[in-house]
């Protein structure tokens, strides 16, 4: 679903320095590794963008982040194949939000639903198992192309919930971040298989604390069964859906939560697809 927060936001201050490319038809930005002495590692990391998509220059600018900081591939395939579900132009840009939790009132309910009744189609053609099945076809090409040995993954709201689904199968994500998920149910969490790390709101309508806490006994009860896979579940206090990707830096709780969940993603792919 889309939520009030997923068309709030912050635009990143900077210029991508990677470039769009064409995979199998699909577009893709790709920031390559850093130069290296030594030979390159055969490791690559997907992020899996917000219903904004491709557009979206804070996603490119992460993955030019994560590529300069963790030194392999990044790729952030259009996962809405040119139909991203909401438009940048579009976003509400606002002072307060999405810094703060608890600040919704009637009339961005009714706006959200103003807002999504003219893109029915758009959702229609883009729904989970469609992007899923476009998702997987572009990490198999990737792999393919580049000989990757490892491929990880970040989502974000919607990416995140592709994520989450896709880490049932290790031979398409080996690891996943997954960052206030959308689209997401506790039996796709009873599937994962690959390590998850979980960057989490203190309030979210797509992934609720109930479900968030739901999601995290699934792995505890794995454990005790000795059925354990690795994972993390952090919460960031004072901050609501989006916060990861989308984020008001003059704000300094918001700026604080970003900069500590981009860290969280760094550690995770490092210790998980040795990096």
């Amino acid at each position: 679903m889309i939520c009030l927060d997923c068309n709030r936001g912050s635009i990143l201050a900077g210029t991508p320095t990677g470039s769009v490319v064409k995979v199998q038809g699909l577009d893709a930005y790709f920031a390559p590794a850093p130069p290296q002495e030594s030979e390159p590692r055969s490791v690559a990391v997907v992020v899996l963008p917000d219903a904004f998509g491709l557009p979206l220059v804070n996603t490119k600018l992460i993955a030019d982040d994560l590529a300069k900081d963790l030194a392999c591939d990044v790729w952030v395939p259009d996962i809405f194949n040119g139909e991203e579900l909401l438009k940048v132009d579009g976003m509400e840009i606002q002072l307060l939000i999405p810094d703060r939790p608890g600040r919704a009132t009637w009339r961005d309910t009714l706006r959200l639903y103003l807002l999504i009744i003219p893109r029915i189609g758009i959702l229609i053609r883009n729904r989970t198992s469609v992007v899923d099945l476009r998702v997987k076809s572009f990490i198999k090409a990737i792999r393919e192309d580049r000989n990757y040995s490892k491929v990880g993954g970040v989502g974000y709201c919607f990416g995140g919930g592709v994520a989450a689904r896709l880490a049932a199968n290790p031979n398409v994500l080996e690891s996943a971040v997954i960052c206030h998920p959308g689209l997401i149910s506790l039996s796709s969490v009873k599937h994962i298989k690959s390590p998850t790390s979980w960057v989490c709101a203190e309030e979210d309508s797509n992934f609720p604390r109930k479900m968030r806490l739901k999601a995290e006994a699934i792995f505890v009860e794995r454990k005790n069964k000795g059925g354990s896979v690795l994972y993390e579940f952090v919460d960031y206090k004072g901050t609501v859906h989006g916060f990861a990707i989308r984020p008001n830096l003059a704000s300094e709780e918001a700026k604080v939560a970003f900069e500590k969940g981009m860290e969280q993603t760094k550690s995770w792919l490092r210790k998980t697809l040795d990096i």
